[in-house]
């Protein structure tokens, strides 16, 4: 029987295998059903194992097995033994699929209104990334260094010196109102807009003087009714809501105006406004991630219209 043993001294492993879970299962038959064998299969590898160890692990009466001291004791070893390979196969499989994080900082606005309704896309084409998105609209110089792998600021924020930052959407400021509020169709030109409730938001002050010279007024009519918010979301969100008129920016209001939630009461003009970029430290331009998701946003910028 010495011509069974391998030169490592460990049994034959698919008779190894087949005694382990005939010896758990108490069945031949059993033990072939979880195995996807036949029982003369199982019969046949126990046999090998018991040749190889010189010892019966079996007592065979019928169709009925139990297993012999040896094989009792033998039987325990190879369970615990299966038990550890089985934790670590889970663990090697556990780190070959471990995900990588891509941690985000974007604007507030912009992620309610333009990134989360596309982030699915991106998450498809990654399904291992796990992306964590935390919003702010703090200068990057005094967020935590390293805190983000990629963030998402205006053209003409300040960006540290060791950072990339590239355009990547282009946005115009209109004027926008929910269908359902008084006047809409009574509005032909900036005096008659502004009889109307007007949005502020505090994270953009001056757009409506600005957006009132370039329709050819000095600034904000006098008398015109202000209702005001702390930060954009709430003022576009007030907008859907009836509450007034918002200066919302294109391409982040394109969804509200497609599906009918907000109109245009007015033709323009339509305002400039600085673009969304990407930034990044340069550190991080080169990982494949980072590269991945700074191309998707470009891609998706473009089809907003050139940045």
């Amino acid at each position: 029987m010495s011509n069974l043993r391998s030169r490592h001294g460990l049994p034959p492993l698919t008779a190894l295998r087949s005694f382990e879970a005939a010896a758990r299962c108490g069945s031949f038959t059993q033990a072939a059903a979880e195995l996807h064998v036949t029982h003369g299969a199982v019969s046949r590898q126990v046999k090998i194992l018991e040749e190889w160890a010189g010892v019966a692990l079996f007592v065979r009466q019928g169709k009925r097995v139990s297993l012999t001291d040896a094989g009792r004791a033998f039987a325990e070893k190879v369970g615990d033994a299966f038990e550890d390979i089985a934790a670590a196969a889970r663990t090697l499989r556990a780190g070959l699929g471990k995900q990588r994080v891509l941690s985000i900082n974007a604007l507030p606005t912009f992620a309610m209104r333009w990134l989360l309704p596309r982030l699915a896309g991106f998450q498809f084409l990654h399904p291992h990334v796990e992306l964590r998105l935390v919003t702010s609209d703090l200068p990057l110089q005094r967020l935590a260094p390293l805190s983000f792998d990629v963030a998402i600021r205006r053209e003409g924020d300040p960006v540290p010196s060791d950072y990339g930052a590239h355009a990547f959407l282009a946005e115009r400021e209109i004027p926008v109102m929910s269908p359902t509020l008084g006047g809409t169709g009574s509005v032909k030109n900036a005096e008659a807009l502004a009889k109307l409730p007007l949005l502020v938001a505090d994270t953009r002050p001056g757009a409506w003087d600005r957006w009132f010279v370039a329709a050819g007024q000095e600034s904000v009519m006098v008398g015109a009714t202000l209702r005001r918010f702390d930060h954009f979301y709430l003022a576009l969100q007030a907008a859907v809501d009836g509450l007034g008129v918002a200066l919302g920016p294109l391409p982040l209001v394109a969804d509200d105006i497609e599906e009918g939630r907000l109109v245009l009461p007015i033709n323009g003009p339509h305002l400039l406004s600085a673009p969304y970029c990407w930034v990044a430290p340069t550190t991080n331009l080169h990982d494949p991630v980072v590269a991945s998701f700074t191309k998707w946003l470009e891609e998706e910028g473009a089809k907003g219209g050139p940045a």
